[in-house]
């Protein structure tokens, strides 16, 4: 998969792509290759020039101080009929503090398909939360088709990041949708299939019913 990026730091503005294999996200930002597993945890690669990093700034090795705009396919199903759908994140990183940790981290995500944009309101900072609010505003037989309302995905207790650590169970069918509470959550929770991004989509996708396992 390949996402139009727009990134932003306090000494340009850059047109890029995000290339997507599932698992890391890559991008190239004046030169210099960045890679992670999730957008705030993009990583200049280990034989980047020294001099060309001096333009960005980092907390713990990680990419910050920045806005990163892309741009997600994301299918709509309406009422049976799936339509074309984009995506809009926007993601603010602020700088470190002397914690380590950022002063500012803040997402907004914004659904556009047909006629219609359906934004976040940007408070939580979770791919999870921005989506469901945005579905919580669809109208009836309406819903993005993606992981993050898929029947078979669900989080660990033990929290999750911002992008990408659903945890898949379409492995285990029958027995996490007989999940009810989080301790019968634990007795699956080691043996989910794949970590999955929100956006992601597979073959074995099926829309997610309210009450359905640890995320209800």
């Amino acid at each position: 998969m390949e996402w139009p990026l727009l990134f932003k730091d306090k000494i340009s503005i850059e047109k890029s792509v995000i290339y997507n294999d599932g698992n890391n996200l890559t991008t190239v930002l004046r030169g210099t290759m960045f890679k992670g597993t999730d957008f705030d945890a993009l990583k200049p690669d280990e034989n980047a020039d020294s001099q060309l990093l001096e333009y960005f700034t980092f907390s713990h090795g990680y990419l910050c101080n920045c806005i990163l705009e892309c741009y997600i396919e994301m299918p709509v199903c309406d009422n049976e009929q799936i339509v074309n759908g984009r995506l809009k994140a926007v993601l603010i990183l602020g700088g470190p503090k002397e914690s380590g940790a950022l002063d500012k981290e803040s997402l907004t995500l914004t659904l556009y398909f047909k006629d219609e944009m359906i934004a976040s309101s940007g408070l939580t900072g979770y791919f999870e939360d921005e989506l469901l609010e945005i579905q919580r505003k669809l109208p009836n037989g309406v819903y993005m088709k993606a992981c993050i309302n898929c029947l078979y995905s669900d989080y660990s207790p033990y929290g999750s990041g911002l992008f990408g650590t659903m945890m898949c169970f379409s492995n285990l069918k029958e027995e996490y949708l007989k999940v009810k509470s989080k301790d019968d959550f634990w007795g699956i929770h080691d043996r989910y299939d794949s970590l999955v991004q929100e956006t992601y989509c597979c073959e074995e996708f099926k829309q997610r019913i309210p009450g359905t396992g640890y995320r209800g």
